[in-house]
């Protein structure tokens, strides 16, 4: 890369690092920005996904507030996710992208409207939430695992899809559900990273510091920021992204 390059990869990182730890699609610009500077499609989606795993730790680190008290959330949580981002790793490496690619606009366009009916749904599944269940019982378990096999195969939106899973399970702000989606998202990242480290044939490790970096930066400063976002705010910033996400993927 040339310096240039380098420093428009090393943006991109701060930018994704940051968009992540807030909702989420940050891939969708590191991605497309590894692409521009010429490497080719897997090389790049393996790189991205290592260079994102410290942006990942800096914004659970600057959500560590709002998560206390949510241990036992992510010990529920964290392991589905660690599965399904193992699980989409090995797929991400063994199959084609195309026959996972072609679907996931509608991945995301229906996690943008659970979002966006997030409130009303919760109000409805509280009347039905059973005491002894209440953390959601399978069904968020399995989808969490889903959230994350894409994770692991691919990644960008990921973020959306745990906040609507998350949201619709957890009666609790939306900033803490969002520090808990960093958890497991970077969980999903960590183990997908230690399988593309040990096969994945190519590597771009130039790309993968210079994202790391920006991310880790990135990661700190979304953080900072999603704290004082009002919820409205937030939900309206997950549908931007996300909109963005879907014509980033059809074009």
């Amino acid at each position: 890369m040339s310096p240039l390059e380098a420093l428009l990869v090393f943006a991109a990182g701060v930018a994704a690092g940051a968009i992540n730890t807030l909702v989420g699609s940050g891939s969708l610009i590191t991605f497309p920005v590894l692409l521009a500077v010429g490497f080719p499609p897997l090389t790049a989606n393996v790189s991205n996904n290592l260079g994102l795993v410290p942006g990942a730790v800096a914004g659970a680190y600057g959500f560590r507030r709002e998560l206390r008290g949510q241990r036992a959330r992510v010990l529920r949580f964290a392991p589905a996710s660690l599965l399904g981002g193992l699980t989409g790793a090995v797929l991400l490496l063994a199959l084609p992208a195309s026959a996972f690619a072609a679907i996931v606009p509608a991945f995301v366009a229906l996690a943008l409207v659970l979002v966006v009916l997030q409130p009303r749904l919760n109000r409805r599944l509280e009347r039905r939430r059973r005491a002894d269940a209440p953390h959601g019982g399978a069904v968020p378990l399995a989808a969490t695992y889903g959230a994350g096999v894409y994770g692991g195969y691919f990644g960008a939106a990921q973020g959306i899809m745990l906040l609507a899973i998350l949201g619709l399970t957890l009666d609790d702000e939306i900033t803490r559900v969002n520090a808990l989606k960093v958890v497991l998202a970077g969980t999903v990242n960590a183990v997908a990273a230690v399988v593309f480290v040990i096969a994945a044939p190519h590597i771009a490790w130039d790309a993968v510091a210079l994202i790391a970096a920006g991310s880790t930066i990135g990661g700190h400063l979304g953080a900072r920021v999603g704290r004082h976002l009002q919820p409205t705010a937030l939900r309206a910033a997950i549908v931007v992204v996300g909109l963005a996400a879907i014509a980033k993927l059809l074009l």
